[in-house]
């Protein structure tokens, strides 16, 4: 992401949320650390590791809209944190560490994909996604707006509809009667592996 940016220290990122109306209650939980600050409208060719973003503070801020051409994915532990004073957009989003994800406007994807819980994603807008992928216990800690799309997730889970996977999702991430569930995923016939692979390597993931 080497895009020209400005270091704020938090004081400063703080101020610049309240100009914006970020509700305190989505970034009280960030570390009070500086942020690298990058003016939007933003659009990142190709996608957007989380895993691999160098920052010189402890994560991003887009003062405006982002657009990733790409997927933006969260694998590890330890990333930056991802804060959006706009809308976002990108092919899918795939988060998996304890990824910590704010966007102030509406998030518009292909598919949304969560899995495991030590996170942070709060949506104050719309959630519009093709598919919702969710496993693991993982469940974004706010929609302030309407999910919109079906949802692939275990029946423990508020947001679980009665959807098909097999109806919105490609048949290479669909494990078979019996197969192992990797990457400890347990939504609903969803394979986690073959999954991530078909992101990483840029390919559709949702029917049609």
């Amino acid at each position: 992401m080497n895009t020209e940016h400005l270091e704020q220290g938090w004081e400063e990122t703080v101020a610049l949320f309240e100009r914006r109306g970020l509700p305190e209650s989505s970034y009280e939980n960030l570390y009070e650390e500086p942020y690298d600050v990058h003016p939007g409208p933003l659009t990142i060719a190709g996608g957007l590791d989380l895993d691999a973003l160098e920052t010189s503070g402890t994560g991003v801020v887009v003062d405006g809209d982002l657009t990733v051409e790409g997927s933006i994915v969260n694998v590890d532990d330890g990333c930056p944190a991802l804060i959006v004073l706009g809308d976002l957009r990108a092919a899918h989003v795939y988060l998996e560490g304890d990824a910590k994800l704010l966007v102030l406007g509406s998030v518009t994807v292909d598919a949304f994909i969560g899995n495991m819980t030590d996170k942070l994603v709060m949506i104050e807008g719309d959630l519009r996604a093709r598919v919702t992928v969710l496993s693991g216990e993982f469940s974004p800690d706010l929609v302030g707006g309407t999910l919109h799309g079906a949802v692939v997730a275990p029946a423990y889970l508020d947001l679980a509809q009665d959807v098909d996977p097999a109806s919105v999702l490609v048949p290479d991430v669909l494990r078979a009667d019996g197969e192992d569930c990797p990457r400890g995923f347990d939504a609903p016939r969803v394979h986690g592996g073959r999954l991530l692979s078909r992101i990483d390597e840029g390919l559709p993931v949702v029917l049609g």
